[in-house]
């Protein structure tokens, strides 16, 4: 065997990981639903002017599903799965914490809890595709499309029949209040 035959059996030996067409089927179906919610979940924050729009949404949809896509292929325990899941958890919920800033010169009003709960949900339902659960995580999306576009009409239209709340933030918001370290515990 020459020098170039091994050569390109050594390259085809290192795409051998998936080893019929039923696998491969499943995998492109999971990772590209993961695509698409991600983008339908990605687009309605960009629609909104959120920092963390398209790309990002995919991206941590098809990474989630990819991190619990990767193990079952090698032929972890389901034990070891949870560890992996918990990993996947917080290391999205440390992504999420950037995308959440204070506003302006006032420390007890934040903003992007939502985009962050966006994210964080996204990436659950990118576990989801990767699990192989198409339809916990298509029901999912559809649930947070509801949420993020459906609710906030909803309140509008409660506050407008009931009054805005009594402690209201800029642009008609309410606001949200951080306590301070050295403001004392609720009793």
């Amino acid at each position: 065997m020459s020098w170039g035959d091994q050569v390109l059996d050594t390259v085809a030996a290192e795409f051998s990981d998936v080893g019929d067409v039923a696998q491969l089927t499943r995998i492109v179906v999971r990772l590209m639903l993961a695509a698409v919610i991600g983008f339908m979940l990605g687009f309605e924050r960009e629609q909104q002017g959120k920092a963390a729009g398209v790309r990002t949404h995919m991206l941590v949809a098809i990474g989630s599903a990819l991190f619990v896509l990767i193990p079952q292929q090698t032929g972890i325990v389901p034990a070891d799965m949870s560890r992996v899941i918990q990993g996947l958890v917080a290391g999205v919920g440390f992504l999420c914490a950037g995308t959440i800033l204070k506003q302006g010169k006032d420390e007890h009003q934040v903003q992007g809890l939502t985009t962050a709960a966006g994210l964080w949900m996204t990436a659950a339902i990118g576990m989801a595709c990767g699990l192989g659960r198409e339809v916990t995580a298509v029901l999912s999306a559809l649930l947070a499309l509801a949420v993020l576009s459906l609710v906030p009409r909803l309140v509008n239209l409660i506050e407008r029949l009931v009054g805005p709340p009594h402690d209201e933030g800029k642009n008609g918001e309410a606001s949200r209040v951080i306590a301070s370290p050295e403001d004392p515990p609720p009793r």
